[in-house]
């Protein structure tokens, strides 16, 4: 029974969930709190009513309960996914036992998940999956964001892609990105013009920081032969040069007040002068700019006109600094690895365990740009063999440096690394300890910290030789 209403019509299904369990109290309460995030929900209530389900509608995902009054949950696993074969089935079940969690997954369940007090895991595991068929919907998007360097699968990274391509869809909307120094601006400007801009139009970068002050208006809008002492020629303006490409503006709020009044001039009217011209052009290029800077305070410092900040923050797109992603530092580090390894002509190498522990414990300050420099100088210095610790800069050696009060994995909660860590096991096991501490023994909530499934903790916590944990009860 499709039940989500939208001022009583019913609405066009676009993510349908298949929920399967006895107790009706409880599956109709899943139902209400999914149905209020827009999902659809169709209630089955026995092993029996859930297979004639999947054979009328299509489901995303099937939220199957492990005892069911006529037959074993999990035993009918394979009949279900044989009706659904793209659908994320997670088991839920009374009371937590490995074996039956091992055996759900071998049967080709995605979850398994104990049913508690809180709805609130059951939710998220289902909005999980939503998350992940809009990110596959995204296509494209997300092999050029890989393409050009925008490297990554935690939750920070898959937002902006998402946010890239849903503005994409405007071909002239603003665009302002902020964030730290080094987080990949430019590369997300790059990969927005790659997608959106029409095919071979040009990608103009201008810096406002380099620019010459008495220049500056030249630079932007160009200027004709003559129009000031040394114009001897007439010379075309950048939004002249990005045509209907993209313009971007980096670091906009060192620009001088001056100019920043003319600039929000063009952005409103969307046309511009030459210097020393009267004739008008119109603006094409979407704008897109950036900075590293709170502009809204540098608005109230009086630096920066806040009609202009209001101009070009029509969509702002916050770009999260490398300590805020995770494990997105190991993907990004194998990227560069390959990268230098193949400009020195060398076959690549995996870092050792030692390494990538350090890299995930240290915060990079520099963000990305810090991890590329530190890799580019290991693969020089490592001359094609294994990229071992005494090949990383000394500050990423230092105890100090290894603890990174903020750092975390898969964009979860911030836990405090303990120095001198060696291996991956060890700060594996570190993270772990830390999220159950915090957790105060919740499983679901130290799997939410660490960005993983209740499940795959369960696993780790076997892996890591700390059964007697994944054998306790929350």
């Amino acid at each position: 029974m499709s039940r989500a209403r939208d001022g009583g019509t019913a609405v066009e299904p676009t993510f349908r969930v298949l929920v399967v369990d006895d107790e009706r109290l409880f599956a109709r309460a899943i139902a209400r709190d999914l149905e209020r995030q827009g999902v659809i929900v169709d209630l089955a209530f026995c092993a029996a009513e859930a297979l004639a389900r999947v054979q009328e509608a299509a489901y995303a995902a099937i939220l199957l309960d492990h005892k069911l009054p006529d037959d074993d949950g999990i035993r009918i696993i394979p009949a279900l996914l044989a009706r659904q074969l793209s659908a994320s089935l997670i088991v839920m079940t009374a009371h937590e036992a490995i074996p039956h969690a091992i055996q759900a997954i071998r049967h080709g369940a995605e979850d398994y998940l104990v049913k508690q007090t809180r709805l609130q895991p059951i939710i998220d595991a289902v909005l999980e999956v939503r998350r992940r068929r809009d990110v596959q919907q995204a296509g494209g998007w997300h092999e050029d964001a890989a393409t050009l360097g925008l490297l990554g699968r935690s939750a920070a990274m898959v937002a902006v892609v998402e946010q890239l391509r849903r503005v994409g869809m405007g071909p002239d909307t603003t665009v302002l990105l902020t964030g730290e120094t080094g987080c990949g601006k430019e590369v997300a400007a790059r990969v927005l013009h790659a997608r959106s801009a029409p095919q071979g139009s040009p990608f103009v970068a201008v810096d406002c920081v380099a620019m010459p002050g008495p220049l500056v208006e030249s630079h932007l809008f160009g200027h004709e032969k003559g129009a000031f002492t040394g114009a001897d020629r007439a010379r075309a303006g950048a939004f002249e040069e990005a045509g209907a490409g993209t313009l971007f503006l980096d670091e906009i709020g060192e620009m001088d007040l001056a100019i920043q009044g003319k600039l929000l001039r063009v952005l409103e009217s969307r046309r511009y002068q030459r210097v020393g011209s009267v004739r008008e052009h119109r603006v094409a290029a979407r704008i897109v700019a950036a900075t590293n800077r709170d502009l809204l305070q540098r608005v109230e410092e009086g630096q920066f006109r806040f009609d202009l900040y209001q101009r070009l923050s029509v969509f702002p797109i916050h770009m999260p600094p490398l300590r805020e992603r995770g494990q997105d530092v190991l993907i990004l580090a194998d990227h560069f690895v390959e990268l230098f390894a193949k400009k020195l002509g060398v076959e690549p190498q995996p870092l050792s365990r030692e390494v990538r522990a350090r890299l995930v414990a240290y915060e990079f300050p520099g963000n990305v740009r810090e991890l590329k420099n530190v890799l580019e100088r290991a693969t020089i210095l490592a001359a094609g063999g294994r990229i071992e610790l005494h090949h990383l800069p000394e500050r990423l050696l230092r105890i100090d440096a290894a603890r990174s009060p903020s750092a975390r994995v898969d964009g979860a909660m911030p836990f405090d690394f303990v120095p001198g860590i060696d291996t991956l096991e060890s700060l594996e096991r570190r993270l772990v300890m830390q999220a159950l501490e915090q957790a105060r023994g919740v499983k679901a909530e130290a799997a939410r910290m660490l960005g993983i499934s209740r499940f795959q903790l369960l696993r780790r916590l076997e892996k890591l030789r700390l059964a007697d944990m994944a054998e306790s009860a929350d």
